[in-house]
This record gives C-alpha cells, structure tokens and sequence, in this order.
C-alpha cells in the first residue's frame, strides 16, 4: 500500500498487526530512556531503542525497517480507500479528494 510520508509502496498494519508492533512503546523507551540520561533527543534516536517494535514488524511484514518512528504511519486504519482514478489510497478516511491526482472522492 502506497506511504504517503515514505513515498512508496510499503508493508501496512492491520489493526491486530498494530497491537503486536506496538511502535507507542519506542515512544515510551525514548521519553523514559532521556528521562533517566539526560540526553537530546538525537542522541536517544540513536540509542538502539525500538528494536523490538522493529523485529515484529519484519516478522509480520517480511520488510526490515530501520526506523522504528516510521512504523508510526504504517497502520491501514490510517489511510482511506483508494483512489478510483490513481489507485492510491486517499491520505486519510475522511479526505474528499485524492492527493496524488486531486480526483473527487466518490461516496
């Protein structure tokens, strides 16, 4: 399914696929892990966290993602159906018109 922040076709997550990524915990390992160092937060970027919200999401997906802040955007939920004209899917669930080829939703 088409990404539009990657700018390409990638490995989305179904809602249960979501849960078991869980890509919110990185959020948590970074908060918690410059609360207790005191570092930028470039520096707990660059710490390693995330692995695991990335493992799951190869082990589901087959794709080996290296950042795990890009997991964030790729859930299904997130996006509308796609487009009849392009065939991309429309940026989100309630949008009108289509991004890529601006054609008029059709409801």
């Amino acid at each position: 399914m088409y990404c539009w922040r990657c700018k390409a076709d990638m490995p989305m997550l179904t809602e249960e696929e979501w849960q078991a990524v869980n890509p919110i915990s990185y959020i948590e390992q970074v908060k918690r892990y410059r609360e207790e160092t005191g570092c930028t937060l470039a520096e707990a970027q660059k710490a390693g966290l995330g692995y695991l919200s990335l493992a799951a999401y190869e082990r589901i997906t087959g794709f080996k993602e290296t950042n795990p802040n890009a997991l964030l955007h790729h859930r299904m939920s997130l996006y509308g159906p796609p487009c009849h004209e392009c065939g991309k899917p429309l940026r989100t669930p309630a949008a009108s018109f289509c991004a890529s080829c601006s054609a008029e939703r059709l409801r």
